[in-house]
């Protein structure tokens, strides 16, 4: 699991800024698989197949919006989390609507819910 030192580092690269709930998200939860919704890992190697890094880059030139952060994949798909905190996907063809007041509602609702 990633320390600050390493969050911080990605946040430079990224030119993004973490809330301290995404980088307590990044820290304790990020190494999970559930539900077939992978969350996205933040590494020193930078070498897993799920790197926040790499998949944001993607996501971004495909179209998705550059303020939000992708922080799990769905099958090529997005969830992530806006600026201001809420929590949307983002399918390849785009932002669909879907949103949730914040990533705790997410879990409850998607994650562990399995909507």
């Amino acid at each position: 699991m990633p320390d600050d030192e390493i969050l911080d580092a990605y946040q430079e690269e990224m030119q993004v800024e973490f809330t301290n709930d995404f980088r307590f998200f990044l820290k304790e939860a990020s190494d999970s698989i559930y539900n077939g919704k992978d969350a996205l890992v933040v590494t020193a190697s930078r070498k897993s197949s799920r790197e926040l890094i790499v998949e944001a880059r993607s996501a971004w030139e495909a179209g998705l919006p550059r303020g939000n952060i992708p922080f799990c994949g769905d099958n090529g798909n997005y969830y992530y989390i806006s600026k201001h905190g809420g929590v949307g996907y983002w399918s390849h063809d785009g932002v669909s609507g879907e949103t949730w007041p914040n990533r705790a509602t997410w879990i409850e609702e998607v994650w562990i819910g399995g909507g």
